[in-house]
């Protein structure tokens, strides 16, 4: 293969009219670089401030990009699925019938959309380039040379079973799943077999965000240090030097913090995890999802409301038993708000609930939909950075006993602590995550404490810890009513 990325970036035949200006220099010298060409004294420069290594020896097989928004990484993305997909010839390991791709990934569709379209553009703007497309359309485009360009969705399991000849992570920072505790590393692993039939490239791309996840983890242990793995860092403007300098200015100004990581390329330190997983998991019964109703005791039931979307609506019902506050079942639901307020309704008069409390959400609607079924709804006092704070001592001091859900595992780990310019904390779930399972247990758990300080001991029920208790057993307080059910 005699044509090289350098090439491909300069040759006024192919993409010389878009990517060889100066502003495309420091573009130039790190893919140069990563795909192991000799560097010149300028394009060494530059390689130097954003690697922090010297002249590259080999071709690495992982390229990492911590880079600024609006740095050109969508673009260069682009021009690189199409430097893999359209340059190289696969077919002599490739058997009969199979094919490789080149697969574009990010949170969503409509984000991989974007590096998708640049591509699009890229192929059918060169006459000999589009001469190869065979098919396209809104998610794949099929080549003559037996290659197929793909987008699609960061998941582990949609990413097994291809041939790749190479991969783009976008924008891996954000990568978020209520599914999984860590969505970035298990995606990772899952491609990783797939590239080395091909002995395909892996190029992850993002802004940075907090110190935790697969970009940070990279970056801390390969950034400075030859090798397979590639890091680059940087800011906005060393990569795009047209972006206008006042705009990063305004966002200094606003955020100083979010700015730095947005365009700074710096990972943020006002960022922290709010609570460990290992105690989130202590706290967390083996099984029953679902506990069932026992005569006598009192529950509490908050509720998360959702007006539709991606959020779900969340019910948490728990109760007292002795030092412990027992959250009995989480629910979420999406659909109809209105059905939705009607099936917890009768859930609640289940566990002889009457009166809840909710997130203050949609002004009067909750409370007038559960009071169409005869649930009376009150707005929390508490805010849910308040009810997070107040849930972190039970779960350090395992005084709080969660459902085995591994959704509501997942947003609780989530959860982050960010400290502003004034020094108040907020907590939140990450850019692109959810918590209305975190909320709704919060609130619950914020109303047992407030239960056990105002009223009299609740009737307890079994008192046995929750990973001793045998699928049996007996209702001490009210013998008569037998063993409590198993769900």
């Amino acid at each position: 293969m005699s044509l090289t990325i350098r090439d491909l970036m300069t040759d006024a035949d192919l993409f010389g009219d878009q990517f060889a200006g100066d502003s495309w220099k420091a573009w130039q010298a790190l893919l140069a670089g990563f795909f192991g060409l000799a560097l010149d004294d300028a394009e060494l420069e530059h390689w130097r401030t954003l690697t922090q290594q010297e002249q590259p020896q080999e071709a690495a097989e992982e390229l990492w990009l911590v880079i600024g928004r609006r740095g050109g990484k969508s673009q260069c993305a682009a021009l690189l699925i199409v430097f893999l997909a359209c340059f190289f010839d696969y077919t002599d390991r490739l058997s009969p019938g199979e094919v490789a791709t080149v697969a574009c990934l990010a949170a969503d569709r409509k984000q991989a959309r974007v590096i998708f379209r640049y591509v699009s553009g890229l192929l059918n703007s060169n006459p000999m380039l589009k001469r190869l497309i065979v098919s396209e359309d809104k998610e794949s485009i099929t080549l003559s040379n037996r290659v197929v360009i793909e987008i699609g969705t960061a998941s582990f399991r949609s990413t097994r079973g291809y041939t790749f000849a190479g991969v783009i992570a976008d924008e891996l920072a954000f990568w978020r799943s209520d599914e999984s505790a860590n969505p970035d590393s298990e995606i990772l692993n899952a491609l990783r077999p797939g590239l080395g039939t091909l002995n395909g490239k892996l190029i992850c791309l993002s802004s940075p965000y907090s110190k935790r996840g697969e970009l940070w983890n990279t970056y801390r242990r390969y950034y400075g240090k030859p090798g397979p793995v590639l890091v680059a860092q940087t800011d906005t403007r060393t990569m795009n030097p047209t972006f206008p300098e006042r705009l990063i200015k305004q966002a200094y100004e606003r955020d100083p913090e979010a700015a730095k990581a947005e365009y700074g390329g710096q990972f943020r330190s006002d960022l922290e995890a709010f609570i460990q997983r290992e105690t989130v998991e202590a706290c967390t019964r083996r099984n029953q999802l679902k506990l069932p109703y026992v005569v006598g005791v009192q529950y509490v039931g908050f509720v998360d409301p959702s007006g539709g979307g991606a959020d779900e609506f969340t019910l948490a019902i728990g109760h007292v038993e002795n030092e412990r506050r027992i959250v009995d079942l989480v629910e979420a639901r999406k659909g109809v708000p209105a059905e939705i307020a009607q099936e917890y309704a009768a859930l609640l008069k289940e566990y002889r609930i009457h009166t809840i409390e909710g997130d203050r959400y949609g002004g009067t609607w909750p409370a007038d939909e559960f009071g169409r079924c005869g649930i009376k709804y009150q707005p929390s006092k508490k805010v849910r950075t308040d009810l997070y704070i107040d849930l972190l001592p039970t779960l350090n001091s395992s005084t709080v006993e969660l459902p085995p859900d591994d959704r509501l595992v997942n947003q609780l780990c989530a959860l982050e602590r960010r400290t502003s310019r004034s020094g108040k904390d907020s907590i939140d779930h990450p850019t692109g995550g959810h918590d209305d399972r975190a909320n709704a247990v919060a609130g619950v758990v914020s109303l047992l404490a407030d239960h056990r300080q105002n009223r009299p001991a609740v009737f307890g029920t079994y008192g046995i810890p929750a990973d001793n208790r045998p699928p049996l057993y007996k209702n001490e307080i009210f013998p008569e009513f037998g063993p409590r059910d198993i769900t």
